[in-house]
């Protein structure tokens, strides 16, 4: 099989490069990034020259190139997205061109060509749960975020060309994921190399928001399990039973370096701040025989450990040329300091 990976030199897509070139050798990969600043060539460090994998720098959203892409491919994994609720506060527009109309111009491809996708998508576009879980068919999509908003449009998209066209396309929403190569604006990545530069972890509200966490490895096993055997027009929720309040995921990140917990800053909550995410994921397993195989201390340590140990990677996004910086001033109040970026401080 070839598969067309959009959005794979980000940070769960990069992932899911690896486990298909790994775990299939008679697959081939193309994957297409934008290269935006989440994007980067060095998460395909490694596999970037591998025979069977060809990168091509592009646009979702670009009707030509997806076409000439997809026509050679034999299915599509749709991870390119503009993913950080923060950012989607600041300039909604970018998301519903990447998460709207970049899906849809992939939709138009692969019902062009007769193709199946698989768009991945996020246990946010449910909107908040106090008490129970989302399941997949009965409960409605209530985002509250203009990201969860956007990917919501991407998904509903993918159920109108079930529908109206019968185009082969599969949904995955998965919980909040952790793991190496996340681009360091989100909370898990933001807080190991704040901490490992003796800055402050701002945490928001009182931080007692619960979100699941899994591992971007296992993510990445779970969609490659849908692409291949899950039954059009259907979406799988992915969860991991690892359900934490930030607070609590925070303290165990601090414990595993080493810090104390005076470098916590509770800062005001953003808009729309969702409560609790859970899922049942109860579907994927039934019928796919899928579950995660990282428990909750296993994922954190090994995302943390993985910072501490490749310094060089998100050293070099702190220090570089992009709006990191500026997009954190703006956010948090204060500036990003560079200088310690070498992961000393560790345990």
């Amino acid at each position: 099989m070839r598969i067309l990976v959009t959005g794979g030199a980000g940070f769960i897509g990069s992932s899911y490069v690896r486990r298909v070139l790994a775990h299939h050798p008679a697959d081939e990969v193309v994957t297409l990034d934008l290269l935006s600043y989440a994007g980067r060539l060095s998460n395909l460090e490694g596999i970037r020259d591998d025979p069977r994998h060809r990168f091509v720098r592009g646009d979702i959203a670009d009707a030509d190139l997806v076409d000439g892409l997809v026509a050679e491919c034999d299915a599509v994994v749709n991870f390119a997205a503009e993913t950080h609720v923060d950012r989607s506060l600041l300039d909604p527009a970018a998301f519903v061109r990447a998460n709207v109309t970049g899906v849809m111009t992939l939709l138009e491809a692969v019902r062009r060509h007769a193709k199946r996708m698989l768009q991945v998508s996020t246990d946010e576009v449910y909107g908040d749960v106090e008490p129970g879980r989302f399941s997949v068919e009965p409960d409605p999509l209530l985002p509250r975020s203009p990201y969860a908003a956007a990917k919501a449009g991407g998904e509903l998209m993918c159920r109108a060309y079930v529908v109206s066209y019968g185009t082969d396309v599969v949904i995955t929403r998965g919980c909040n994921t952790i793991g190496p190569r996340q681009y360091p604006e989100k909370m898990v990545p933001l807080f190991v190399t704040n901490a490992l530069t003796d800055q402050p972890l701002p945490v928001y509200g009182d931080g007692m928001q619960v979100r699941d966490w899994l591992h971007a490895e296992d993510h990445a096993a779970a969609v490659d399990l849908v692409l291949r055997q899950g039954r059009a027009g259907e979406s799988y929720n992915v969860g991991a039973g690892n359900e934490r309040p930030n607070l609590d995921v925070v303290r165990a990140l601090l414990a595993h370096l080493g810090k104390p917990e005076s470098l916590v800053v509770h800062v005001p909550d953003r808009p729309g701040h969702d409560r609790r995410y859970a899922l049942d994921w109860g579907k994927i397993r039934r019928e796919l025989g899928w579950r995660p195989t990282r428990d909750f201390e296993r994922t954190l340590a090994d995302t943390i450990d993985w910072y501490v140990t490749n310094s060089e990677w998100w050293g070099a996004i702190r220090r570089g040329t992009d709006d990191f910086a500026t997009y954190y001033e703006r956010q948090y109040g204060w500036r990003l300091a560079v200088a310690g970026a070498s992961g000393t401080g560790a345990r």
